[in-house]
């Protein structure tokens, strides 16, 4: 909400976008409370489909309250076939008149791939599935973690966190699962909800033909987290070309099913790898508890990291890096390239890693090794720098949002 209010001020046109059934309808609708003229149109019911199709600029019509600026929210308009050029013709007639908030799916960040009409006319924000950042209230003050982000957070509230962890772990952080925690009922959501994506999001999207076996290799990739995965052994394990299997992960990635990081390599002698490690964002269907703790973590960071970048505060980027030697770490944090942060996520490790030892010798930044184990909280000299040892929901918990 917050940020919505940031970025109103700057464009009329803001796109909301995230994964099915994350709550942007829910989230349009409390901001829409915010306006005394709005107006709610959604694709997917008959009636405003009929009326679009007849009236284009039927917000006009609306009855108002008082003279202050109008809200239109236009829901599912990505699934109008000539979508773009309609947000472009009254955006360019109504941008003076008018505030627009245009939700939907990944479909709305398919023209960032390339050159496109609607370009300079929208800023961007995402909705994510629920993270404990969130959820406990308790974030630090961006300026003070990018300046600090070992010390000065608060773990008094441990408990609290903690249950919201394991409740995270268990089901997951879409609204409804999460909200109802009760393991059948997420056993239900989750087969429909993987299914309605591949069979009519994905599907609808890209005419593929052998939609069965897109389902299948999303079956395989809960045991592909966590590793570099390699495109190659996929596509000879489905015998498809290997365009194909890039191409059906880059619609997982589209419809919100998954998120890739890529190695970061500068400064880093010998780093040979430039395959992406690959996450979920419905995680607990990981079974390997370490590998979904991993996941976990990665999603609380790329959040994070997503919501600094469209607030402004730069350009940031979530990495791992691998070398010649094989020596892995987890995550690395980026601002315009440059390293601000490293962590290693480890399941019960209480002692620093030897990889964020030495890539923290060698780039000279910050580390924090996270563990999903109660009572931890240490922190290692290294030489000039210190490594932070902490429970990772204390450390996340106040992660800025």
């Amino acid at each position: 909400m917050n940020l919505w209010g940031e970025l109103s001020k700057e464009k009329k046109m803001i796109f909301l976008a995230g994964p099915r059934q994350v709550g942007k309808t829910t989230i349009a609708k409390e901001i829409a409370k915010k306006y005394k003229n709005n107006v709610y149109f959604n694709w997917d019911i008959v009636s405003d489909k009929r009326k679009i199709i007849n009236d284009p600029t039927f917000f006009e019509k609306i009855n108002r309250y008082d003279n202050s600026t109008p809200l239109v929210i236009l829901d599912e308009i990505h699934k109008y076939k000539d979508w773009k050029n309609y947000l472009k013709g009254i955006y360019d007639e109504f941008s003076s008149d008018y505030f627009f908030l245009i939700s939907g799916s990944g479909r709305l960040d398919l023209y960032q791939k390339g050159g496109d009409s609607l370009a300079g006319r929208y800023l961007m924000f995402h909705l994510f599935p629920f993270t404990i950042s969130e959820l406990s209230h308790r974030k630090r003050d961006f300026s003070n973690f990018i300046n600090n982000p070992i010390d000065d957070f608060d773990i008094n509230s441990k408990k609290t966190t903690q249950a919201i962890w394991n409740r995270l772990s268990e089901f997951g952080g879409f609204p409804e699962p999460f909200a109802r925690s009760e393991k059948t009922f997420w056993t239900k959501w989750s087969r429909n909800y993987g299914k309605q994506i591949i069979y009519e999001d994905i599907r609808d999207l890209s005419n593929i033909k052998n939609i069965n076996d897109v389902g299948l290799l999303f079956s395989l990739l809960p045991s592909k987290i966590g590793s570099p995965i390699s495109i190659n052994n996929i596509a000879c394990d489905l015998q498809v070309a290997f365009d194909t299997a890039k191409n059906w992960l880059n619609l997982f990635d589209m419809a919100y099913l998954t998120f890739r990081i890529s190695p970061w390599t500068k400064k880093i002698t010998r780093a040979i790898t430039k395959e992406k490690k690959l996450y979920l964002f419905n995680y607990p269907l990981i079974p390997d508890t370490g590998v979904r703790f991993e996941n976990m973590v990665a999603l609380e960071l790329y959040r994070a990291i997503n919501n600094w970048n469209e607030k402004g505060y730069g350009d940031f980027k979530l990495h791992y890096i691998r070398n010649k030697e094989k020596e892995e770490l987890d995550f690395l944090i980026s601002d315009n390239n440059s390293p601000i942060l490293i962590i290693e996520a480890k399941s019960s490790d209480d002692e620093p890693a030897k990889s964020l030892i030495d890539f923290q010798n060698r780039l000279n930044i910050p580390a924090v090794q996270l563990v999903n184990q109660e009572d931890i909280y240490k922190i290692y000299k290294n030489k000039a720098n210190e490594i932070l040892i902490t429970t990772a929901h204390y450390w996340l918990s106040s992660l800025p949002f």
